[in-house]
């Protein structure tokens, strides 16, 4: 016995992108280990002081995220026709799962918003998602997408591009390991992030200096404040 579950407009667009972004864009990625102790102390103590608003890990990570582009602007960009088009802000597609499928609104210019501003804004654009009232605006137009589904215990995946997007970075969950460090075997919080990459437009060492620059930036989260 089963049941016969036609397609619905959502699940056809998803499935329509996603095979067009299979066969098309030449993917490979970079992984790389993130020791998170230092940005989940940070956030702890960022809200404990605030009862307004509270930040989560990924509020972190789209920031971070942002920063890394405006350093490593090759990766901050579309691939329309021939051309590539690189962007000037960080304008950063973020993957929500809705009833049915999965949503991607945009956080406009998260290089020059705050923490805070980050978490308010992807609360109110979830919220909506989940709703089926976002704008079409609202879900395009986005220069990298960021999927985290950490908070399933998912160590590690490896995420489809979202054309004409040129990146994507997928976020495993923040687990207690073993590090070892010199001659001293230690423990941390460690979250492993795989970024998924069109060998079209962005080469490795691009990729793996970016995501270089991004893994420093979470492990001295201080740098996130500003």
């Amino acid at each position: 016995p089963y049941r016969t579950i036609p397609f619905t407009p959502l699940r056809n667009i998803i499935a329509a992108r996603m095979t067009e972004a299979k066969q098309g864009i030449p993917h490979y990625r970079v992984s790389m280990d993130i020791e998170v102790d230092a940005l989940l102390a940070l956030r702890q103590q960022i809200n404990a002081d605030n009862t307004n608003s509270k930040l989560s890990v990924n509020d972190f990570i789209i920031k971070a995220c942002a920063n890394a582009l405006m350093e490593h602007p090759a990766l901050n960009c579309q691939f329309i026709g021939n051309e590539i088009h690189q962007y000037e802000h960080a304008d950063i597609s973020v993957v929500i799962a809705v009833e049915g499928g999965l949503s991607t609104p945009v956080v406009r210019c998260v290089d020059q918003k705050n923490l805070e501003e980050i978490a308010e804004e992807v609360k109110t654009l979830a919220k909506r998602a989940s709703a089926g009232q976002l704008k079409m605006r609202e879900i395009t137009g986005g220069t990298f997408s960021i999927s985290n589904l950490g908070m399933y215990g998912v160590d590690q995946f490896d995420a489809i591009i979202n054309p004409p997007q040129c990146a994507i970075l997928a976020v495993g969950a923040a687990k207690l390991q073993p590090v070892i460090k010199g001659d001293t075997v230690t423990k941390a919080q460690v979250m492993r992030v795989s970024l998924s990459l069109d060998h079209r437009v962005i080469d490795g060492a691009t990729g793996a200096q970016f995501l270089s620059t991004f893994v420093g930036l979470l492990q001295n989260p201080a740098q996130l404040l500003s």
